[in-house]
């Protein structure tokens, strides 16, 4: 069984990929936020029932990238049922296309954004940012348009997940 115990406070911008252990998390009207290393599937639509269950109808979004292997995975659910998966990397090629392509995507599978001499028709990682720029409004990397969200001024809460087992109980008899 797991637990958890307060850590810092941070931004968005520096909250997305938190260090092993620690869990960044933030609810605002209309919108929970979940930062965690544990939710990077290779196969977005293997996210776990028990995680779309607990959103209870809402639609869920699963946005992960890695920048070292311009790896790009996302994943949207409505009311429980998986509408969009995407995973593709150079290396990997596309791993998982799952539903009809987002409306921001369409540029990017038209040519629009083609890279010379790239493994993909385009760099996976322009596209994630503009998948979170879709999503929810802000960008990681580029220039913020005046609409969007400045990630450095989003604060998150972090958390150190702990073992239960490992909290610190009271002795007795001592």
């Amino acid at each position: 069984m797991h637990g958890s115990e307060d850590s810092d406070a941070d931004v968005l911008a520096e909250s997305t990929h938190p260090p092993e252990g620690i869990t960044y998390a933030a609810s605002f009207p209309g919108v929970d936020l979940v930062c965690d290393r544990r939710l990077k599937f290779y196969r977005p639509s293997e996210l776990p029932a028990y995680l779309l269950k607990a959103a209870a109808g809402r639609r869920v979004i699963l946005h992960a990238m890695h920048s070292v292997s311009d790896w790009l995975a996302f994943a949207v659910w409505e009311e429980g049922r998986l509408r969009r998966s995407l995973s593709l990397s150079p290396d990997g090629g596309i791993v998982e296309n799952v539903g009809d392509p987002l409306p921001f995507e369409a540029p990017y599978w038209a040519g629009d954004r083609a890279m010379e001499d790239y493994a993909l028709p385009f760099h996976p990682l322009d596209l994630g940012n503009e998948a979170l720029r879709s999503f929810f409004g802000f960008l990681l990397e580029g220039s913020l348009s005046p609409e969007d969200v400045d990630p450095d001024t989003v604060p998150l809460l972090g958390f150190a997940r702990t073992r239960a087992d490992a909290v610190r109980r009271p002795r007795s008899g001592r």
